[in-house]
């Protein structure tokens, strides 16, 4: 994977033929499709906010015709229960036998879809799947296959009918991408690729070949400045004085947890894979940071009084914090002397 001593690494060609595959089908988006690239390479869940008409469901249902793993696409209502998700046991009448049905969250990739709507028991059992990667049914155990990811989806123009997401949840996705409305340009082009000739997409990688590149990635080089920097950052969603932002105290009721300081650098290897260098830069955490905080701060009813987002919070944070301009003294001694 790496070019000599040059420090740089190509990504794997599964992980740019995806890609291609998938922008047959979808225009623009790219912040949204690296994000999903990001996920997988990180094995992270993604929570993807937008509202109706952006292609969400599209890029993820392409993303899976590219994949030759398992697809799974759940829509999400009020009244699902747990057993639609993981299963059930059923009664064979002839055999005099129970039997395990699996629900669909044995998958690769799984899409919750809408995942707002879902009751308390139905986001319990998901929460269990994602972060354990197995579920229980009847007192016993099964594991989800390897990679898994799920890419939930939710509308946030719509509250009739929908359930909040609990903070415990909503902690377990690595990252919440917002997906805007789409260019002149770009939607001129939707217009013309959705009415003319559907596109073929092929499938180019598969489960495995995906997991040596999660295996590729988890051997990247993080400078341990980097590492300090990550955890400077997320410490100060929970004491914003301490990094001269007093003002700021008020309006957070709870920081981010130290999983935040976890996924910063999990995604800024993954991104610096698909930027095709074999360590980290500072440019890849911070180009990540507020998909990874944004969901994870809590913000007081001042704040919401004066329309503050959390947006606004970690950008004031992350200019209060500065990024290290020196990182990879180690890597470059290492690099010399092998």
């Amino acid at each position: 994977m790496t070019n000599g001593n040059s420090g740089t690494t190509a990504p794997a060609p599964q992980m740019e033929q995806l890609l291609y595959e998938v922008k047959k089908v979808v225009v623009g988006q790219d912040h949204f499709l690296e994000r999903v690239l990001v996920a997988l390479l990180a094995g992270g869940h993604l929570l993807v906010e937008g509202v109706p008409g952006l292609a969400k469901t599209l890029t993820v249902n392409t993303l899976a015709r590219a994949m030759r793993g398992r697809f799974r696409r759940i829509q999400f209502t009020p009244d699902l229960v747990p057993a639609d998700l993981v299963g059930t046991r059923i009664y064979n009448q002839k055999t005099g036998e129970f039997t395990t049905s699996l629900g669909p969250v044995f998958a690769n990739l799984l899409l919750a879809d809408e995942i707002n709507r879902a009751p308390a028991k139905v986001q319990s059992a998901l929460l269990e799947v994602m972060q354990e990667h197995q579920v229980t049914i009847a007192g016993e155990t099964h594991g989800v296959p390897s990679p898994f990811v799920v890419i939930a989806t939710q509308n946030p123009i719509e509250t009739e009918g929908t359930y909040p997401l609990p903070e415990a949840q909503v902690d377990r996705f690595m990252m919440k991408v917002l997906v805007g409305y789409p260019t002149h340009d770009e939607e001129f082009a939707i217009v013309e690729r959705v009415t003319g000739p559907a596109a073929d997409v092929s499938s180019v990688t598969s489960a495995d070949e995906l997991l040596a590149a999660q295996r590729v990635v988890r051997a990247l080089y993080v400078d341990p400045a980097l590492i300090s920097y990550a955890v400077r950052l997320v410490t100060a969603t929970r004491n914003p004085e301490r990094v001269g932002l007093k003002e700021l105290s008020p309006m957070i009721l709870y920081g981010a947890s130290p999983r935040a300081s976890i996924f910063l650098i999990e995604c800024g290897r993954a991104l610096a894979y698909l930027r095709g260098r074999d360590y980290v830069l500072p440019e890849d955490v911070t180009d990540v940071a507020l998909d990874v905080l944004r969901h994870r701060i809590v913000l007081s009813y001042e704040a919401l009084a004066d329309n503050l987002t959390t947006d606004q919070v970690v950008q004031r944070l992350m200019r209060s914090v500065a990024a290290p301009d020196k990182v990879l003294d180690t890597h470059a001694r290492v690099s010399a002397n092998a």
